[in-house]
């Protein structure tokens, strides 16, 4: 018997401990874990709602959402974010509720529709609501349908990867697994910087001073193409300053500085959660690169081997078809960004078009302008 409750958050570090015991019990994505989650939640949930689904007095399935109202006054709870954008600019991937393993997928289902349906707190519910769920893969947005909720599809988009599990398996180098082209210009690059070195921030600190340099080299970038980049938003840093401050002892952030010399090629910023690597951000030296001189497939390259070595499984892109991902990648997956519950006129019409069209919509610039 599952019993399904929604209520508002009151007590921030005993929500932290109930969060981190379910963590331990779950094959959660870096997203879904307290080190994300709960980084400044405090100030970026608004009307902080939990939802917690129990089996004999176990918790099994959590989300933590925040509450919003539209103009008309109607209730819209968004999963992992705050519906803000200026805060939302960090950019939540890998999404969904956190549950203990083996969690049936019927129970999830029903934790949606429990979302969509039921009081909170025990407050009178004048309509449904709507239920916002960002970068969700395919397993989880199928959840949503199991809600018999109408389900409508915002967007969705390819996150490419490179298999770091199989190419061990099969002891196949990482550049066999790319195309002539791509091996070519990964081999020039790298042949025309001198002494190429990659080096991981030691500490909090260093790793912040890092992330310093990075954004001066991600902006400059940017800039120069008419583009905001992504630190023109002012929470953007703060909330990965403080990401750093609550990840880095625990090693989920790696921060890493590819080098030539004395001179910096470029700088990634990872996060790295059970064997597997997410290049979330990065900036590079693209102002002072030479001729055939690729410093963004120069530290990629790097750091791809780097992880190869080091025994993960898996090296991520994350959400954007760019150029140099497919390039780089060996395989990918889809997310999507999901709304459950009744829709307005816009995103139904975002629904006819998917429908009807031959392939999902994709971006082409990465949504983290990395």
């Amino acid at each position: 018997m599952t019993s399904i409750t929604l209520s508002r958050v009151t007590d921030w570090d005993a929500l932290g401990k109930l969060w981190w015991d379910l963590e331990t019990r779950s094959d959660c994505s870096f997203f879904q874990s307290w080190t994300w989650a709960g980084c400044l939640a405090e100030e970026r949930f608004t009307d902080p709602i939990l939802l917690q689904a129990r089996q004999d007095d176990r918790v099994v399935a959590m989300g933590l959402f925040n509450r919003r109202r539209t103009w008309n006054g109607r209730e819209v709870l968004w999963l992992g974010e705050t519906g803000r954008a200026s805060h939302d600019t960090v950019f939540i991937e890998w999404n969904g509720l956190l549950a203990e393993q083996g969690t049936s997928a019927d129970v999830l289902g029903e934790c949606l529709r429990a979302a969509c349906l039921m009081p909170i707190d025990g407050e009178h519910l004048l309509f449904r609501r709507r239920v916002v769920l960002s970068g969700a893969d395919a397993p989880t947005a199928e959840f949503g349908r199991l809600a018999r909720i109408d389900l409508f599809v915002r967007r969705s988009m390819v996150a490419p990867f490179v298999d770091l599990a199989a190419l061990r398996e099969a002891n196949r180098p990482y550049l066999a697994a790319l195309s002539a082209n791509t091996r070519y210009q990964l081999r020039r690059s790298d042949r025309c910087y001198e002494a190429l070195t990659i080096n991981r921030a030691a500490s909090r600190e260093e790793a912040v001073g890092l992330l310093e340099q990075l954004e001066v080299l991600h902006q400059g970038t940017w800039q120069r193409r008419g583009r905001p980049g992504a630190f023109a938003a002012p929470y953007f840093k703060r909330f990965h300053t403080a990401l750093i401050e609550r990840g880095f002892e625990h090693g989920a952030i790696a921060v890493l500085r590819v080098g030539s010399g004395s001179r910096t090629v470029g700088i990634l910023y990872n996060f790295e959660w059970r064997g597997r690597v997410m290049a979330y951000q990065s900036g590079f030296d693209y102002a002072g690169a030479g001729t055939h001189q690729k410093p963004g497939l120069t530290c990629h390259h790097q750091a791809i081997e780097d992880a190869l070595d080091r025994g993960m499984n898996c090296y991520d892109f994350l959400a954007g078809e760019d150029r140099y991902k497919r390039s780089l990648a060996t395989s990918k997956v889809v997310l999507h960004w999901v709304e459950l519950g009744p829709a307005g006129p816009r995103s139904r019409l975002l629904q006819r078009l998917t429908d009807t069209s031959e392939s999902r919509p994709q971006c082409h610039d990465s949504p983290r302008v990395s």
